[in-house]
């Protein structure tokens, strides 16, 4: 089987912090996909092209309700509909590791990509008149000036959670393809038929129980040194201390 980069990402684990959303933002806007340009950044309604975004949204009924934060990207699928489509062949798919990406010097900005991606993927640029998306971070994952544990997407480094995963999805053996067996991964929409390479980990429920003495800090100052003394209520003052 083919080599076939992907993400994995732990949707038990993302905290919607947007680690990963700024600092996509941050290489790919100065790197070899950029740039990536604002619309009325600090408007109201402020708008631009993006890689990576997170969603959020609450589901089930009150009380037993809970928040998810959902990461989503360009899912580099293995039938890519985006790739047939394009009357250019501006969009394309790598058959030396699976990833999906847009020759700026080929695309004519007709949308079409766009249209066909059932995830929404596609971000146009309306400056440049491109089409743009998630590259992996290709000219980070190859670079031999890194050191091989930073050669991985800016999102996947600079989650704090460890949420995101990446790896040869294909290779059985790999951290990305066990986290994908070992919890269930599955893959978004499938039925469209697309084969996303991305693969989600399903929030899973775990059940806590707290005891009294865990709802009080075990470092609390007033139980380490105990109560500040208070003066007597007939000791003397500062004022009538001191000779000012």
């Amino acid at each position: 089987m083919s080599k076939q980069l992907a993400l994995v990402i732990d949707l038990n684990v993302c905290v919607g912090c947007h680690a990963c959303v700024t600092s996509c933002k941050e290489w790919n806007t100065s790197g070899w996909a950029g740039p990536l340009p604002d619309t009325n950044p600090y408007g109201a309604q402020p708008s631009g092209v993006f890689f990576n975004r997170v969603q959020t949204f609450e589901c089930g009924t009150f009380p037993r309700t809970e928040t998810i934060h959902f990461p989503k990207s360009c899912l580099h699928c293995v039938d890519a509909p985006c790739v047939p489509v394009c009357p250019t062949g501006a969009s394309y798919k790598r058959e030396e590791d699976g990833i999906v990406l847009v020759d700026y010097d080929k695309c004519i900005g007709c949308k079409y990509c766009s249209w066909s991606c059932p995830y929404g993927a596609r971000e146009f640029d309306e400056i440049q008149g491109v089409m743009k998306k998630c590259t992996l971070c290709i000219d980070r994952i190859y670079d031999t000036s890194l050191p091989p544990e930073r050669r991985k997407p800016a999102c996947v480094l600079a989650c704090p959670a460890g949420a995101r995963l990446f790896g040869d999805v294909n290779d059985t053996e790999s951290e990305a393809s066990r986290a994908i067996i070992d919890n269930a991964g599955y893959q978004l929409m499938p039925e469209w038929g697309t084969n996303p390479a991305n693969h989600y980990l399903p929030r899973r429920k775990i059940k806590m129980t707290l005891h009294k003495d865990e709802l009080v800090r075990a470092d609390n100052p007033l139980k380490v040194e105990g109560e500040l003394p208070k003066p007597h209520f007939n000791a003397p003052s500062i004022d009538e201390m001191s000779s000012w």
